[in-house]
């Protein structure tokens, strides 16, 4: 399908891209990889009057370590993600996760940060991020806005960010020594939305005993999901089959799903309590190299 007319804008900077922001309203969208927003636009799902293109702002793609954070930016490309070697080497369970996203040829164009802002309760950044305690960071007019990704998702598609904001930077805390991460997604096909995922990261002490641990749901709810029940009973216990086996029961009841044509509520739950094993137990064997 041909989307609807619109009018096509082509900032050169940030500010220039905030003020057509505040001039054209709620009317006006920003366009990043395109990945999300160009199919619903065909589809009439968006309409758009008038499409602001970030995309030759300078300065907006980097992966970088500083100040005790992992830093990528707003325009960097899954596909950069990907083939990271800080990213493989201290964040595996973000390779993980961009490694699954579509295809080559999505993740060549879509951006981390338009994931995000996005806010579809499938995509796979989200409960990455939520593993992570990562950061958003908002660039409006007056300045920037720390986000904790905690209060980002509002409810389905809809975000934290004002209209007049633009996600510039996310912000990853980085793990201490004996930590890991793993992602896990069930989907129909390759390619595809999950029926469900797991993102885990844990870090452990010398005993294997929990000292910290994040779990992030993908498609069992309105919004991603923070697994905050089994987060609370892993946390000082050391890792083992039977504990393991108890988190993942209770990330399960912390899922909200609904039944859809990829399935009853019922099996993503079930999915939800082998994904999580799987992703904590890859965790902990990550954690140990």
């Amino acid at each position: 399908m041909i989307p609807p007319s619109f009018e096509y804008l082509k900032p050169r900077t940030v500010p220039e891209a905030i003020s057509l922001l505040e001039e054209h309203g709620e009317n006006a969208k920003i366009l990043s990889g395109g990945q999300s927003l160009i199919p619903m636009m065909k589809f009439r799902l968006a309409r758009p009057g008038w499409l602001i293109d970030i995309n030759h702002i300078p300065n907006l793609a980097y992966i970088r370590e500083e100040g005790g954070y992992l830093k990528i930016g707003g325009l960097t490309r899954e596909a950069d993600i990907e083939s990271s070697d800080l990213i493989r080497s201290k964040f595996p369970v973000l390779h993980d996760t961009a490694f699954v996203i579509a295809d080559p040829q999505v993740r060549n164009l879509a951006t981390i940060g338009g994931n995000l802002a996005h806010a579809d309760p499938a995509n796979d950044h989200p409960a990455t991020m939520l593993a992570l305690g990562a950061q958003v960071v908002a660039t409006g007019r007056r300045g920037e806005r720390i986000i904790p990704i905690e209060e980002f998702f509002v409810s389905i598609f809809t975000t934290a960010l004002q209209h007049d904001e633009i996600l510039t930077e996310i912000r990853v805390p980085v793990p201490p020594p004996g930590s890991g991460g793993a992602y896990f997604k069930v989907e129909r096909k390759v390619g595809d939305f999950a029926t469900a995922a797991v993102a885990a990261q844990a870090t452990l002490d010398g005993q294997g005993v929990c000292q910290g641990v994040g779990i992030g749901m993908t498609n069992v709810g309105p919004i991603p999901i923070k697994a905050r029940t089994a987060e609370g009973f892993l946390k000082g216990k050391t890792l083992t089959e039977i504990t393991i086996a108890e988190a993942s029961r209770l990330a399960a009841g912390d899922a909200q799903p609904s039944s859809d044509s990829r399935g009853p509520a019922e099996y993503k739950k079930a999915l939800v309590k082998e994904l999580t094993k799987r992703a904590i137990n890859r965790a902990i064997e990550r954690a140990r190299q």
